[in-house]
């Protein structure tokens, strides 16, 4: 993996500037709080689908300025269909396995308690669908690029995978997703895009959530 292959460090006009993280971790708790506070009910899914589309639109207005270099400082570029297939079937494993090492994280319990009962479509389009693509342009695509520009990809690749970890707040739960933030950090490196993790997240989400709505006693 040569640092030179780096798009964010062969193109400066790519690179994601510090003032676009630091636009993003003030815009983001501003439009949270007004969207919480703008909540007609407030629900598990609808408080997550809250926060996760704060996300998502902070993240927007972050990197707007940045034009049409937005999408390529993100990583948003085009990948061979064989990188989406590894990294959907290495997640598919490494889920696995990680499930398999302790008890369920209190906190992911109460979010599948919270869903009983809820029609699955808006489960799949919160949990399967915004939700990773949130996490994904917000750690491997703002943090990672911002990191990679400013100091390397190696610095990228295990501050924003021990980040992704972290924001999962709960001690058990970071352990858990730990694995999987630096299998998706590190594919955010080999391939040099955003688009594997991606695919790769929504998948393995999509499949929890399913597991979780249609097999639960």
């Amino acid at each position: 993996m040569d640092e030179s292959s780096n798009p964010l460090i062969d193109n400066t006009s790519r690179r994601l500037p510090g003032w676009s993280v630091l636009a993003f971790l003030v815009v983001a708790p501003l439009i949270g709080l007004a969207a919480f506070w703008l909540l007609p009910e407030r629900t598990n899914l609808i408080v997550l689908a809250a926060f996760f589309g704060a996300g998502l639109l902070a993240l927007l207005i972050a990197v707007l300025p940045l034009g049409r270099d937005a999408p390529a400082a993100l990583g948003l570029r085009s990948v061979g269909w064989r990188p989406v297939v590894f990294a959907v079937l290495g997640t598919t494993v490494l889920s696995f396995v990680v499930s398999q090492l302790g008890p369920q994280p209190e906190g992911v319990r109460q979010v599948t308690e919270g869903i009983e009962g809820v029609q699955a479509l808006e489960t799949l389009a919160v949990l399967g669908l915004l939700a990773p693509i949130t996490e994904e342009l917000v750690f491997r695509g703002l943090l990672y690029g911002w990191l990679a520009g400013r100091w390397n990809n190696l610095v990228a690749f295990v501050l924003s995978s021990l980040a992704f970890a972290a924001a999962h707040t709960e001690p058990l739960h970071i352990l858990l997703v730990l694995p999987l933030g630096f299998w998706f950090g590190w594919l955010r490196w080999r391939t040099g895009s955003l688009v594997p993790t991606i695919v790769a997240h929504i998948i393995n989400n999509t499949i929890a959530v399913a597991a979780a709505t249609f097999l639960s006693p």
